[in-house]
Parts: C-alpha cells; structure tokens; sequence
C-alpha cells in the first residue's frame, strides 16, 4: 500500500500553505513565500490547490480522484461535497476530535483498531461516518499518556458540526458546511482543475 512518506516541512515549503499545523513549519517557510508571492498560469494554481488539498486530508491521487468523480455526481456543489466528504472520513474525524496531534497520528490509531464507532472497531482511515455516529477510544488506550494529552489540549474542540464528550468519545452531529470545515482552499479551483480530465 503506498504512503506519503515525504519530509512535512519541505512539503509545507513547496505548497506556501502550513497544511499541517507544524510551529517550526512557519519558521521555515521564510519571507516571501505566502500563498500568492509568484505569478501562475491557471492551470498551475488549480494543481498546486488540488495538491493543498490532498495534504490536508493526507490522500493518495487515486482515491481523492474517486472523491471528485463522487462529488461531480453529487446534487450539491461540487466543491462543497468534495470536501464534505474528506471532512466525513474517520481519521479525519479522529484528529478534529483531538485524539491525535496530526492526520498522521490519526491514521496510525485507526489502522491499529484502537477507535470504536457506535461501539464497533473500525480500522479503515477513509471509512465515512454518518452523522450521528459516535467516535470513541479503545477501553485500554485511554490510559495511554500521550493521547491523554492529545484530548486535553483539545485545540479543535469548537467545530460546530462535532461535540466532544468526556471520557475519549465523541459525536460526529451533522454534515459540515463549507464555511465551517478550518482548511485555507479555494475548491472550486479544484473541480475546475478535475473537469478538463473526468
């Protein structure tokens, strides 16, 4: 199975976009290397937001393609269900809860069943939650110090769409509105740069 396996820094380098949430990314990331410092053709500001894009949820190119080819048949607005459902995805949802520090963290705990859905191990990453569903930790993690820590700190608690319970649980509410999800993306760049190739 393939993984990005990339240095994060230098990926928030080339991207200009601190996808990540990393503190030393922002010292590295120098003067004058914001998201608009050079001049692009169309097509290179489309592929460097798909790319953005692919980092925050930490996607391969040939599932996020299936999400587009999903969300181009949606009756929403492409860009809106696109993202809703990367936003719908367990490890995501995992790391918005604050039982990871980072996607990565998050995808890690999932693979190793240590997250319960409605009470259910579920140990697939892109497994797509319904609203409503509770997203809890494994009985024997929660002694865990670090994902102790993790829930805490707690730095996304305040997303509408999502309530945090006590004793490492959650409930996913309801699905997000755009304006809701925290990611810096311009998504109808994204469509526009998928409807010349689906």
């Amino acid at each position: 199975m393939a993984r990005m396996r990339s240095p994060r820094c230098k990926q928030v380098r080339r991207l200009g976009l601190n996808v990540y949430g990393l503190a030393k990314a922002n010292k590295r990331m120098g003067k004058g290397q914001g998201r608009n410092d050079k001049k692009q053709t169309e097509y290179g500001m489309q592929l460097l937001e798909k790319q953005r894009l692919r980092e925050y949820y930490n996607v391969m190119e040939k599932q996020f393609r299936s999400y587009v080819e999903k969300a181009l048949n949606s009756t929403d607005p492409t860009g809106d269900a696109l993202v809703r459902q990367l936003e719908s995805r367990l490890d995501n949802l995992v790391y918005r809860l604050g039982f990871a520090s980072s996607i990565r963290q998050a995808r890690q705990m999932v693979n190793h069943g240590l997250i319960r859905v409605d009470g259910k191990k579920v140990d697939i990453p892109s497994y797509q939650v319904e609203p409503g569903s509770k997203i809890s930790l494994k009985e024997k993690a929660r002694k865990n110090e670090l994902f102790k820590e993790n829930y805490q700190a707690a730095f996304l608690n305040n997303l509408p769409y999502l309530t945090k319970e006590e004793n490492f649980q959650g409930v996913y509410v309801r699905y997000p509105e755009r304006s809701e999800v925290p990611i810096e993306i311009q998504d109808n760049l994204v469509v526009e740069f998928y409807s010349r190739l689906i």
